[in-house]
């Protein structure tokens, strides 16, 4: 769904929201706008995450939920408190900055402390509360070293811990995780998302790597020309995309142009270019536009026994095979001229020879019908 329809998830005050974007636009130069009418609520508790390519204004709108860019146009709501004119300060709010920021002349503990200098708060309970926010990201006994001495892990730990002290009622953290190599990355991501769920404190994370997002998210929303492209679950985000933009950017994807040829039930009933039918998931085929039939990778197989009505099966010339271990790439010429990507389980894989005759299959529900 795409984000458009979804402005009563902003304003509906059913939804117990943390955060609301109202009409929010934000233009640089006063001609173009990198942020195009956003609304969107966060839940209170949630982990959502805004994710996009470079220039998609998950940034921009980051920031703006920060303090540290103003919208040109629109609201911004805190627990229902317009929060657009407040420096970020006085909004309650965690950061963790993507290089960390943190001050290389004071210890962890001077680090972790500082926000709570700005909130008048000292002496014992200065220390109780940094002893406290350094337990939660196990760094208990690294508190008098200087960041230099520490990992990219570590540090990384320290600016979470610097967001928490303070008990903030967001967190928000903007590529936190794209210095380190991708085995701590991905440890730090379970770390992240165990922390924010026992705390039960709300985050706004910013990314551009879609695993990073499926693995840590409650929901995604998923920016483009300074648009929310659909916001969903990782799962119904992965297995029932809006558009081919959200196809082709989240995971591997098959994307195919088809023609409308009407229903059968639920399903689209489509033509691909050569003119084989298939049938599809769809909610509408009336948009405006070019039409394309989109299935992951992973949902073709070798077709194997009679055809089925509940399976599309098509053939094809093989062109690429590669051994994956637990898998087989396949590339496959079909549809007079369209290249697929098949991946093959290894129980099912044999060999093929360039030119070779394929017949794959997949189920008709792991095929959808999308507009532009």
């Amino acid at each position: 769904m795409n984000v458009s329809q979804q402005v009563p998830l902003a304003m509906d005050r059913s939804v117990d929201a943390l955060v609301r974007f109202e009409d929010v636009k934000k233009s640089y130069d006063g001609i173009a706008f990198v942020v195009k009418d956003l609304n969107l609520a966060v839940r209170r508790g949630e982990f959502l995450t805004m994710l996009g390519p470079s220039g998609s204004g998950k940034t921009t709108t980051l920031m703006m939920l920060g303090g540290f860019e103003r919208p040109t146009l629109g609201r911004i709501l805190l627990d229902d408190k317009p929060v657009e004119r407040l420096p970020p300060e006085k909004r309650n709010i965690g950061f963790v900055f993507q290089n960390y920021a943190l001050f290389p002349h004071m210890t962890v503990a001077e680090n972790v402390a500082f926000p709570l200098r700005y909130r008048g708060i000292a002496g014992a309970a200065a220390k109780e509360k940094v002893r406290q926010a350094l337990g939660r990201v196990s760094l208990d006994n690294l508190g008098d070293r200087r960041p230099a001495q520490l990992s990219g892990g570590q540090q990384q730990r320290v600016a979470l811990a610097r967001a928490l002290v303070f008990e903030p009622s967001l967190v928000l953290m903007d590529e936190p995780l794209g210095a380190l190599d991708k085995q701590l990355r991905e440890r730090m991501q379970l770390e992240i998302k165990q922390l924010q769920v026992s705390l039960g404190i709300t985050m706004v994370y910013v990314t551009h790597d879609q695993s990073e997002a499926l693995t840590m998210s409650d929901r995604i929303a998923v920016f483009h020309d300074g648009r929310i492209q659909q916001l969903a679950d990782p799962e119904t985000l992965y297995n029932e995309p809006s558009n081919r933009f959200v196809a082709s950017f989240i995971g591997e994807n098959n994307t195919l142009p088809c023609t409308p040829a009407g229903r059968e039930g639920e399903l689209a009933v489509v033509r691909m270019a050569d003119g084989t039918v298939f049938k599809a998931a769809s909610a509408d085929i009336s948009g405006p536009g070019e039409m394309s039939v989109s299935v992951r990778p992973e949902s073709l197989v070798l077709a194997d026994g009679e055809a089925r009505a509940d399976l599309n099966r098509f053939s094809g010339k093989a062109r690429d095979v590669f051994f994956l271990g637990d898998h087989m790439r396949l590339s496959v010429e079909a549809f007079g001229g369209q290249t697929l990507t098949a991946r093959i389980p290894a129980h099912q894989a044999r060999h093929f020879a360039p030119g070779e005759d394929v017949i794959l299959e997949c189920g008709v529900s792991e095929c959808r019908l999308l507009g532009a």
